[in-house]
């Protein structure tokens, strides 16, 4: 790429350590480009920081990081966008603290893109992995890039779905662009650098801080016309996420779960509070002027459709259940229960969770 020669003030500006992104915006505000900044009196300068930081902005230290920004930048599919760019993401704008810059690798017009973001559990169970990646190739291929975390479980099976559909993916991290986090993630973020994109704040070589992932999930969100939430437990960083796209003005949808399911109860106090309840892909088309009839039925109709055959299947419902249970329900042995169960489990059908419980894996909920 071609480096903008006023790069290099910007990261000067950014990467000065104690300098925040609100002081910045402040100088921005008053003096104009980061070159105009630099030009000033650093005595003018600690109005908007203590005096140490702005002495700090003619460091060995940052000139070595700026350096290094730079030769990152200089790499085929590597970028940094600042908020002077056309290519800075415009619903970025709308939120109150807009970062500085953004480091991102791959597909830089997906910024531009139409996008929802997909997030949840990361101790997701198979059931919800399947409905976010379901879900996620469908809305891809609607023309939503969709935009989640690179965290393990429903972030990682949303990435997946997406990279599947024709919109393709944006993974937003909580560390530098340079980090794989977390290590199990790796070859996927390699694989949404190649066909996606990586975004990220944080300056190179910043490790996972506890701190970093809200002010990541407020870009996750922000990034998106919309955020479905597909798992989520009451204190989960995906209602973060989901509360940080409701403060900016973005949709808020929900996939209900079992009531018996923790990983239900925070999708079920979102909509409590107004997110709106989805069944399928459409229903969140439909809501963001996307709706497209696809001919594809939605989870309860599909489900209804589905041939259970009068078997043990059709005897379990759809929550968690125990092996006494379907003896009862059934009408036969624990040993013929356990032998179907183990059929259906690999199958497919049904997935084992903890307690001695199972559970229906319901096929195609995202279409």
């Amino acid at each position: 790429m071609t480096l903008d020669p006023g790069l290099a003030s910007w990261l000067q500006l950014t990467l000065t350590p104690g300098l925040g992104a609100a002081a910045l915006r402040a100088m921005l505000q008053r003096f104009g480009l980061p070159r105009s900044i630099l030009e000033r009196k650093r005595a003018e300068l600690s109005a908007f920081a203590r005096p140490e930081v702005i002495a700090s902005l003619d460091s060995a230290q940052v000139k070595e990081a700026v350096a290094r920004a730079l030769a990152w930048a200089s790499a085929p599919g590597h970028h940094i966008v600042t908020l002077g760019d056309d290519s800075y993401p415009r619903l970025l704008l709308e939120i109150p603290d807009p970062p500085p810059l953004l480091y991102a690798a791959g597909a830089l017009e997906l910024l531009q893109h139409p996008s929802l973001a997909v997030v949840g559990s990361r101790n997701a169970t198979a059931q919800g992995e399947g409905n976010a990646e379901s879900f996620a190739q469908a809305l891809s291929d609607a023309g939503f890039a969709i935009v989640s975390g690179l965290a393990l479980g429903i972030d990682a099976a949303a990435h997946r779905g997406g990279l599947a559909g024709r919109a393709s993916t944006i993974a937003v991290l909580g560390t530098g662009i340079d980090i794989r986090y977390p290590r199990r993630n790796a070859q996927l973020a390699e694989l949404i650098a190649a066909r996606g994109l990586l975004v990220s704040e944080f300056a190179l070589g910043t490790p996972p801080a506890a701190a970093n992932f809200p002010r990541r999930n407020r870009l996750i969100s922000g990034l998106a016309q919309g955020c479905l939430v597909v798992e989520a437990a009451l204190a989960s960083g995906s209602l973060i996420t989901a509360r940080a796209a409701a403060d900016q003005g973005r949709e808020v949808f929900a996939l209900p779960g079992s009531i018996h399911s923790p990983l239900s109860k925070g999708c079920h106090a979102l909509i409590k509070t107004g997110a709106k309840l989805v069944e399928s892909a459409d229903d969140v088309l439909a809501e963001l002027g996307g709706f497209r009839p696809s001919g594809s039925a939605s989870t309860t109709a599909a489900l209804a459709a589905e041939p259970d055959g009068g078997g043990l299947l059709a005897h379990m419902g759809h929550d968690p259940v125990d092996v006494d249970a379907l003896c009862t329900r059934a009408g036969l042995s624990a040993e013929q229960v356990s032998s179907e169960l183990l059929r259906l489990e690999l199958d497919g059908r049904i997935t084992a969770l903890p307690g001695g419980l199972y559970q229906r894996l319901e096929k195609g909920a995202g279409r």
